[in-house]
């Protein structure tokens, strides 16, 4: 920090007085100096940074003598002279809304007998799969020739989606009846019927069809009130759908979350969803429960609708919560998109499905074990012999040959097939929705986006190699050895473009193909050059950045005003902060000269082992899996209910052997001990360590969402947890970094962050929930936060570093700040609301 005694513009605190003095002597306090001049700046005079001012609006917080700070306010009035100024020239607002009720302890006994009981419920769904497998595998095997094979595959094939499509409908209707707005406590009977039906449909293959008429007519089935012409691209299956209105000729951007449900201190509460006509949702965009959407309007990218918000007709809001704008989301102009089209192209891809896809992956493998006869000790059960060499040897060989086969073969696809497919598509071209155009685009982005090389090559020098494989322009590269993370999304990479010296954080989309109802055209998306992209930002196609620009995580990219360089936006809508930051800059020696290409060389050969060690880490698995699966035909053969019951028992270790086997793989990885809070650069050895803990598989979590099973995985993992805490689908990024209450409700898809890069610099600290803390859907909490014993974060909020949230308190927006009262919305007038909104908007089926 800068010595500030003595500086030679501005005037000494007392010189301020009234609250000019008191913020000066409160920042005096934190920033560890006898006093602070009224003029100097707080980044560029006083080296502050975002962290030190979060601690300074916290403290002014605690003060009855001084207004509320925000990070917003500290970024728009840099000074203590022009903060005052600004607070008290501020127009009133509302006050802050009242403290959220204290959240009742839960009970443990319900906890453990839900626990049981879903136990019992995941465990009959894996014995009916085991024997539907047992039956359908003795049946195809008794074809004789390719052919009756090949038909053996579809009816069965074609059997099994079906029913694994009707299941959840049934189940519904069943359990359930007809979804209304109401709430109810977790870990109860009406829980339990909840948790059943949502982990049926996000179980189900109906979901591969998002951006597809056939998804329409599947959530109609589950009773939705969905109108005509209506486009879906999110898979984000919404779970009360009774309770979703979506009127004709409606778009809704993937990453989107209208699930008609949300839990809040331990209760799950359902409520309605209404969407008029002609409506657009934006990417990663969340619609809380009781929200509404007139006929015509919009909602743009990175923006949520709060409980009780609605958007009337015709005009279009932005931002989290969601505010005006004058930004018209929908670029392009219609096409002829008739009925036949629509139902042409649904009809077609079933067709698709049924006759290549599931045969390809039903009858095929039948085929393969037909074209091994000298594997007998795997797949002649009556030569089987766990106790024999021999089976653990050709179980290897299997494994080992079917794992190197899937690398080669899929590298290959996604590098070849992609591109053939592109070259019927033409850029800043429009094509209507659901034709040969409409197919291969949709192709191109699912193939593209395969997780599996990303997250091997992602926080290397290597992942640059990837990318350019599969068609991204990085102009001449400067390598730095974390150019990209991860998780890099895209609808068409031949149409990307990142500048010289520009590095990505995980979870960048960039959205270079826009829609209408009817329509869709891919267009050049240029994201500039020596900027840094935080985590989760969606970069539309005609992003108003240049270069030299940093976009903070879960920032809304601004599509409108001048071409912003040279500084830093940050929030939704986003606004402008400093580029960088001295503690930022500390490092920027270690990237220059023959000590970078030393570090960096470093770098590279520490990634490559890396690389090595997670290719034997995922083979490793895949061969215990293989053991596994034949164990059960080498015990019981492939003959009735005993075989049956046997491969169901064997899905269900298989998730054990996976969770206690990845959780057994990050803890060998930190030598069973916890981290400590860092500030390093991405050249020091502890960074690359940490790049490597970041690659533990953690996907299978999913499936432990809404179960105790889920928070014994956490505390396995090094989580500090409480009792009876309800994780509807959170992740965690560093698990020994963070503590976590008793009856704490962490919402779908929200995220505990406890660390963040910036440029060169990595940071880490910890994060500290208190009991009975609410995270919304789609929250992310970043590091040195720490939130007080039941307060709560709104959905999509973004809690920034270092930010202390009272007992109690209710916060919410981008970044996130104490909520007013009037952006809470009275539980009984959400009901209320919900319903003149539906009449209003005249949404139909």
């Amino acid at each position: 920090m800068k010595h500030t005694n003595g500086h030679p513009t501005g005037h000494p605190t007392d010189a301020g007085g009234g609250t000019e003095g008191i913020l000066a002597e409160v920042l005096a306090g934190v920033v560890k100096t006898d006093q602070v001049p009224l003029d100097s700046h707080f980044f560029d005079d006083l080296g502050a940074n975002s962290l030190v001012m979060a601690h300074f609006c916290a403290r002014v917080r605690k003060r009855e003598d001084l207004p509320s700070v925000s990070m917003k306010d500290v970024y728009g009035n840099p000074t203590i002279r022009s903060l005052a100024a600004a607070l008290t020239a501020a127009p009133a607002e509302a006050p802050v809304a009242p403290p959220a009720e204290a959240p009742v302890p839960g009970s443990t006994s319900r906890y453990v007998l839900c626990g049981a009981a879903q136990l019992i419920v995941f465990a009959a769904y894996c014995f009916l799969a085991g024997l539907v497998t047992v039956e359908g595998y003795q049946w195809i095997n008794a074809g004789a020739g390719a052919v009756d094979v090949y038909l053996r595959s579809v009816l069965f094939g074609g059997a099994a989606f079906a029913g694994m499509c009707v299941l959840p409908v049934v189940a519904k209707w069943v359990l359930v009846g007809r979804w209304k707005a109401t709430e109810f406590p977790v870990w109860g009977l009406a829980y339990l019927r909840f948790w059943t039906v949502r982990s049926l449909l996000n179980a189900n293959p109906m979901r591969l069809f998002t951006g597809n008429p056939l998804y329409v007519l599947y959530l109609r089935a589950l009773g939705a009130r969905i109108g005509k012409g209506v486009t879906i691209l999110s898979p984000a299956v919404p779970v009360c759908t009774d309770l979703l209105t979506v009127g004709a000729g409606t778009v809704i951007r993937k990453d989107s979350y209208f699930l008609c449900y949300r839990a809040v201190a331990g209760r799950v509460q359902t409520g309605p969803v209404t969407l008029g006509r002609d409506v657009y949702v934006g990417e990663k965009t969340v619609l809380d429960i009781g929200t509404s959407m007139g006929d015509g309007s919009q909602l743009g990218h990175t923006s949520a609708l709060f409980e009780g918000q609605t958007v009337p007709a015709g005009l279009r809001r932005h931002g989290s919560p969601a505010e005006p704008t004058d930004v018209d989301y929908v670029r392009i102009p219609g096409a002829h998109c008739s009925t036949v089209r629509r139902f042409a192209y649904g009809f077609a891809s079933l067709l698709q499905l049924l006759l290549v896809y599931v045969p390809l992956a039903v009858g095929g493998s039948f085929l393969l074990l037909d074209l091994a006869p000298r594997l007998k000790a795997l797949f002649d059960p009556d030569v089987a012999d766990m106790s024999s060499v021999r089976f653990y040897a050709e179980a290897l060989g299997v494994s080992l040959t079917l794992f190197a086969a899937v690398i080669v073969v899929g590298a290959t696809t996604v590098t070849l097939v992609p591109r053939l497919l592109n070259l019927v598509i033409r850029p800043d071209r429009v094509y209507p929705l659901y034709g040969p155009h409409y197919s291969a685009q949709r192709a191109v982005t699912r193939l593209t986006n395969l997780k599996f090389f990303k997250w091997l090559c992602g926080d290397s020098s290597y992942i640059v190699h990837y990318l350019r494989a599969l068609g991204y322009d990085l102009s001449h590269v400067e390598q730095t050895g974390s150019n990209f993370g991860t998780e890099v999304q895209h609808e068409n990479p031949y149409l990307v473009s990142v500048g010289r010296g520009t590095m990505v954080a995980d979870g960048l989309s960039v959205l270079n193909a826009d829609y209408s109802a009817t329509s869709f055209r891919v267009s050049r998306a240029s994201i500039g050059a020596h900027s840094f992209l935080g985590n989760h930002i969606a970069y539309p196609t005609g992003g108003r950045t240049g270069e030299n620009v940093l976009l903070a995580t879960k920032v809304q990219v601004p599509l409108d005003g001048q071409l912003r360089e040279n500084v830093g936006l940050l929030g939704s809508p986003s606004f402008e902060i400093p580029r960088s930051v001295e503690r930022d800059s500390s490092f920027d020696h270690l990237r220059e000269g023959d000590e970078f290409h030393r570090r960096l060389a470093a770098k590279n050969r520490y990634n490559l082992r890396t690389i090595g060690l997670f290719l034997f880490v995922r083979w490793l698995h895949s061969f215990l899996l293989t053991v596994l699966g034949f164990a059960a035909f080498a015990v019981y053969g492939t003959h009735g209910i005993a075989a049956g019951a046997l491969v169901g028992a064997s899905l269900v270790l298989g998730l054990v052997l996976t969770a206690g086997y990845y959780v057994l793989v990050e803890r060998f990885i930190t030598r069973f001990r916890r981290l400590v809070p860092q500030l390093v650069s991405i050249y020091d050895p502890h960074f690359w360590w940490q790049e490597r803990l970041w690659k533990v598989p953690v996907d299978f979590l999913v499936v432990f969402n809404g179960t105790p099973f889920k928070n014994v995985l956490w505390r396995l993992l090094g989580v500090r947890i409480g009792r009876r805490v309800f994780d509807d689908g959170a992740a965690i990024t560093e698990r020994t970094l963070t503590t976590i209450g008793d009856d704490c409700t962490l919402g779908a898809h929200s995220k505990i962050q406890a660390h963040s890069q910036e440029d060169g610099t990595y940071k880490s600290d910890q994060i500290v929930l208190g009991s009975g803390v609410t995270l919304g859907t789609g929250a992310l909490v970043h590091y040195g936060v720490s939130m007080g014993d039941g307060s709560q974060l709104a959905p999509d909020s973004f809690l920034m570093k270092g930010e202390d949230v009272p007992c109690l308190a209710r916060w919410g927006g981008n970044p996130a700040t104490a909520l007013r009262s009037d952006q809470i919305a009275p539980s009984e007038q959400t009901n209320q609301l919900a319903h003149i909104a539906q009449i209003s908007t005249g949404a139909v089926r």
